[in-house]
């Protein structure tokens, strides 16, 4: 199948999209598919060879946070020699609705289109007032796919129409696998994410993690991300600021290392997620998960029981609750065992066999509709086929 994948979101900006969409081609390929993405990128970025650039992208606020998105009459151009040159059997395009190329190829893509969405924002203002825009390309699409039953939902108050839920994919066996580092083992809490990001819950640890270094002496916390590295520290009391390292971006297989290495991964977001891919990646490299409760995070930990939720935004909570996991070794390697037996129904081999069903439901639609057009066409004709 020659399929045809539209990332909204710079190639070169790591998120949670953007992963999905390469571990998706991916899996494609190795399935023997031959797949193309198109998305945006800056000059110069070292692309996989199944990426098409469509030029380079712009920082614009989309869903509380700043997507770097790419859209204009040259994009426009771009999308369609991509169509035109990749004669797809069928188009894949995440987040149709985001001013970017998702939006570009629904309006000039002819064929099946399938559709993800990500976004998990109750009161969009912004998807209501631009829907008399957005229902021309929505009504292309021939099949809804939502990473979470909160992205339906969005989906469905503010777009109507409904959606089928497949969540995010992750290859289990490669955080799994991975081999712990030493130095990153310990009493360690580990966080992964933008640093300068609020909605990312960063400021919400770092106000938590007094409480929990009086009470663990021997812990300390390991951060992966980019962002002021200064300010984040800044409220810290300077003697506690040592307990803290950070490490940069990482690539794929240190981020599984860290993983692995940490006794609990942190994910203290306050908002804007609509699943938790990083809660997925994390239970697959066997650490103890302690999140925030938003929907989608209580989802994915199965209610609580893959791993531990505190109140959104309560540093307290989130310090006892850390104190409490770090001081019991028996908890922790029960939630271990659990969050490894949950993990499994997140993995490539059931997602992609999901999405890959998506697809074939869709062109063998059109191959129907197709012959049948064809068949009226004979018989406006006169003509009898053999």
């Amino acid at each position: 199948m020659r399929i045809g994948i539209v990332c909204p979101y710079s190639w070169d900006v790591p998120g949670g999209v953007q992963f999905h969409i390469r571990d998706l081609a991916d899996h494609l390929i190795r399935r023997g598919h031959q797949v193309s993405v198109l998305a945006p990128a800056d000059d110069g970025t070292p692309l996989p060879p199944y990426v098409v650039s469509a030029g380079r992208a712009v920082p614009v606020p989309y869903n509380g946070s700043v997507a770097r998105l790419n859209f204009g009459l040259l994009s426009a151009a771009r999308v369609r020699r991509w169509l035109h040159d990749g004669a797809f059997d069928v188009i894949h395009i995440h987040e149709p609705t985001s001013p970017s190329l998702g939006l570009l190829a629904c309006w000039a893509a002819q064929g099946p289109i399938v559709a993800t969405f990500h976004t998990s924002n109750p009161r969009s203002r912004a998807m209501i007032a631009a829907y008399p825009i957005l229902q021309p390309a929505l009504e292309k699409i021939s099949a809804r796919i939502a990473v979470s039953e909160y992205a339906r939902r969005t989906l469905v108050e503010h777009l109507g129409g409904d959606a089928v839920v497949i969540p995010n994919g992750v290859d289990v066996d490669f955080f799994a696998d991975a081999e712990p580092k030493e130095e990153w083992r310990g009493e360690t809490i580990g966080f992964i994410g933008r640093i300068d990001e609020p909605r990312k819950g960063l400021p919400v640890l770092m106000r938590a993690l007094p409480k929990i270094l009086e009470a663990r002496p021997g812990a300390r916390l390991l951060i992966a991300g980019r962002g002021d590295e200064k300010e984040a520290v800044a409220d810290l009391p300077a003697p506690l600021r040592g307990r803290v390292e950070f490490l940069g971006m990482v690539s794929d297989e240190d981020k599984a290392r860290l993983l692995r290495s940490v006794d609990v991964y942190v994910a203290p977001n306050t908002g804007g997620e609509s699943f938790g891919i990083i809660l997925v990646e994390a239970l697959s490299a066997g650490a103890a998960v302690l999140a925030s409760d938003l929907d989608a995070f209580a989802q994915v930990l199965d209610g609580g029981a893959a791993g531990e939720l505190f109140a959104n935004e309560d540093a307290d909570a989130l310090a006892a609750a850390a104190v409490r996991l770090l001081g019991d070794g028996k908890r922790l390697a029960e939630l271990r065992e659990r969050g490894s037996r949950h993990v499994r129904r997140f993995d490539w081999s059931t997602v992609g066999a999901d999405i890959l069903a998506v697809y074939e439901t869709v062109t063998d639609g059109a191959a129907s509709v197709a012959a049948d057009d064809r068949a009226r066409l004979w018989a406006r004709l006169g003509l009898a086929r053999d």
